[in-house]
């Protein structure tokens, strides 16, 4: 599956038959000898109050907490499992519910609420002094303002500031953000566990949306722009200095279906 440019292998596992180890995950997303993949996502039944539980998986082979993009394709396929077709879905994630709605063509979901909210954090990296905000959309963000995008080194940089410890011992995924108007980013993100550059992150998406409003006191929505060359959608209510109902709406597509040998 396909979202924003983020690419997932996806399994419906809810007889709970499929072993998820390490290696094989690892395996399965490698580009070259497995199908190739951001990260690995399993349906399983749900063990809350969620429709579903979904398992997500870097494609190191590494759980994590949660993956924006990926639960807009976990619901979308989740649509295509269903009998009878509910277009409200309750995802069950480590990083607590997200709730999704499909829509046409896209697919919303709506965040647990953030936390963590840190402004102006002073570190050195590549001998260069940073300010760097951080907040946890259900992953940990850091984000770093810049003038311009394509000049970075994004995977040098972006492992430094993701190793720093700042942000030990979990790490931190790293964004960098371009203002193109009050309501509109341009970012790039280097994602821990990939540790590369994606073409989309969502949780990095409304991380940069709430970091900006934070900064600029901003009425939503804003549009955020990502390296796969989509645009998609944050939205929130703000109480004081608190989110909630916070939202990401973009598309989600299943690429193709197949069969491998593990």
């Amino acid at each position: 599956m396909n979202g924003a440019g983020n690419d997932f292998v996806i399994i419906d596992n809810r007889d709970l038959n499929c072993g998820l180890e390490k290696n094989k995950i690892e395996s399965l997303c490698n580009r070259h000898s497995g199908i190739g993949a951001d990260g690995f996502m399993a349906v399983e039944p749900s063990q809350s109050n969620g429709d579903y539980r979904m398992r997500y998986f870097n494609s190191d082979g590494n759980e994590a907490e949660m993956c924006g993009n990926g639960a807009r394709c976990f619901a979308r396929f989740i649509y295509t499992l269903q009998e009878q077709k509910k277009e409200t879905i309750k995802i069950e994630t480590v990083a607590g519910i997200v709730v999704a709605e499909i829509l046409d063509p896209g697919v919303q979901i709506m965040l647990s609420s953030p936390f963590n909210l840190k402004l102006n954090i002073p570190i050195e990296i590549n001998e260069q002094r940073e300010l760097i905000h951080f907040i946890n959309t259900g992953v940990p963000h850091a984000v770093l303002l810049v003038d311009e995008l394509e000049s970075i080194n994004i995977k040098k940089t972006g492992s430094a500031i993701r190793h720093h410890s700042e942000f030990a011992p979990e790490g931190t995924n790293v964004n960098f953000q371009k203002i193109e108007s009050s309501n509109t980013l341009t970012i790039r993100t280097y994602e821990r566990g990939v540790e590369n550059e994606t073409l989309a992150c969502g949780t990095g998406m409304v991380a940069n949306a709430l970091i900006h409003d934070q900064l600029n006191n901003i009425n939503p929505p804003v549009f955020v722009n990502v390296k796969g060359g989509d645009t998609l959608k944050v939205s929130w209510e703000k109480e004081n200095d608190s989110y909630k109902n916070v939202t990401l709406t973009g598309p989600a597509e299943i690429v193709f279906e197949g069969k491998i040998n593990v």
